[in-house]
């Protein structure tokens, strides 16, 4: 991992991301590409009308320095940040950035349980997520020593997860983690008899060439099944597939995902589909 972005909005969340970030580039030698986007739209900088161009330039400037004294904290010391500030909010850029610089993860702050929040309002994570073609790890809480031990990955194990489960496998490897397969089986439409599941299961773990097993965990929801047995695991991060552009994936359709997200009290990944 050579390469990690994160967005930074001079906020408490984001600095636990950075934190994190900083840990995994000590332990693998990264490089941070650390990402501000301004509030200033497109119309505001060009404008002519009530707006003066000394004004956009104090803003940008003040913003620049604000930056700056941001990223001089002591723990930042030994990692090579390289700032890159955007003048205006497109979230799609972020992933722009990543193309540009060969980045291979974001990670980024969030509020948890209220909504995020901050850089990430209403459904901007989202947007960071279904524009991102490299893996995104979303951060909650400060976490003095990132330390993945143990690694869900939560699936319905159709045949189209199987690239997101092998960007998952590697990453849970690089981070020397153990990895831990779970199908969350539920009441209603999705509902499938044991036969059917093992059956979808066994394929998928045959076209993956792995040898791993699949924990079954029975629940009301999707959502409730993967935290659940994330905790009674005792889970360190947990991880989802994506279909990036597309939207959520099949298995996590609406608002599962980004509610994973938002409630879970540990960390997620997410891997494009």
């Amino acid at each position: 991992m050579k390469k990690i972005i994160v967005p930074l909005d001079f906020s408490e969340q984001s600095e636990y991301a950075l934190k994190v970030a900083v840990s995994l580039a000590k332990k693998h030698g990264s490089e941070i590409l650390a990402l501000h986007m301004l509030e200033l739209n497109q119309a505001m900088i060009t404008s002519s009308e009530g707006f003066h161009p000394e004004q956009t330039v104090f803003l940008i400037k003040l913003a620049e320095k604000r930056f700056r004294e941001f990223l001089d904290k002591p723990y930042v010391k030994d990692v090579k940040v390289i700032p890159i500030i955007k003048h205006y909010k497109v979230f799609s850029e972020v992933n722009e950035v990543a193309k540009e610089h060969n980045a291979e993860l974001i990670v980024m702050g969030s509020h948890g349980s209220d909504g995020l929040k901050e850089i990430f309002v209403g459904s901007n994570a989202e947007k960071v997520v279904r524009n991102a073609d490299i893996p995104v790890l979303v951060i909650k809480n400060e976490i003095e020593n990132f330390k993945i031990d143990r690694f869900v990955f939560a699936s319905d194990f159709k045949q189209e997860n199987l690239l997101a489960f092998q960007k998952a496998k590697a990453f849970a490897a690089l981070l020397s983690a153990e990895m831990d397969l779970v199908y969350v089986n539920t009441p209603g439409d999705s509902f499938l008899s044991s036969q059917d599941t093992y059956k979808r299961i066994n394929e998928f773990l045959a076209n993956a060439n792995v040898g791993l097993e699949v924990a079954i965990y029975n629940d009301y929801s999707v959502e409730r099944g993967i935290l659940n047995y994330s905790e009674s695991s005792s889970a360190d991060l947990i991880a989802i597939p994506t279909h990036g552009r597309k939207g959520l994936s099949h298995f996590f359709m609406g608002s599962i995902g980004e509610d994973v997200a938002n409630h879970s009290k540990i960390p997620v990944v997410t891997f494009k589909i």
